[in-house]
C-alpha cells in the first residue's frame, strides 16, 4: 500500500507491528507521548519521548518527540512552522506515558494536507465505519 493510499484512502490497514518496529529500529528508551489541544480536547498526534525529548519540551515550551524511525530529536513544527506550544505536561498513573497539553501555533499538527492544501489540524481525521473494515473522513477534515 502506498503512503498516499495509507494517508488518504478509506481502506483500513492498521500497523499492528509498530511497537515491534520501534523496538528494532530505535536506539533509545522511549514512552508514548500524546499531544492534545488544551482548548478543544482534540487529540492531535501520538509520538514517543525519551529523556532528552521531554527535557527539550520543558525547556523550549514546544511539544518535542523522539523520532523512532530516524533516531533523532523532533521538535514538532521546527521545519513546517506548525508548532505545538506546550502548556502543561501530564503523566499517567504508571508513569509510562505523557500527555502534552498544547496550543497549536500554526495551520495544523498533522504532516498530511487536506483538500485545501493546508496541514490538517490533527492526525485523527478519519473514523472507522461500523463495518470495521473501511474508513471515512470526519466532516470538514478531507
Amino acid at each position: 500500500m502506498s503512503h498516499h493510499e495509507l494517508e488518504e484512502g478509506t481502506a483500513l490497514n492498521l500497523d499492528f507491528t509498530k511497537l515491534r518496529k520501534v523496538m528494532a529500529q530505535c536506539t533509545e528508551d522511549v514512552i508514548p507521548a500524546v499531544a492534545q489541544d488544551v482548548e478543544t480536547g482534540e487529540v492531535l498526534i501520538v509520538g514517543y519521548v525519551n529523556q532528552l525529548a521531554l527535557a527539550t519540551a520543558l525547556r523550549e515550551k514546544m511539544a518535542t518527540f523522539w523520532s523512532t524511525s530516524r533516531n533523532e530529536l523532533w521538535i514538532k513544527g521546527k521545519t513546517s512552522g506548525d508548532f505545538l506550544a506546550l502548556q502543561e505536561v501530564r503523566v499517567n498513573c504508571e508513569q509510562n506515558s505523557v500527555l502534552y497539553r498544547v496550543k497549536p501555533a500554526g495551520q495544523g499538527a498533522c504532516h498530511t494536507k487536506g483538500a485545501n492544501g493546508r496541514s490538517r489540524l490533527g492526525c485523527y481525521y478519519r473514523r472507522l465505519k461500523d463495518d470495521g473494515q473501511t474508513l471515512e473522513f470526519r466532516e470538514g477534515m478531507q
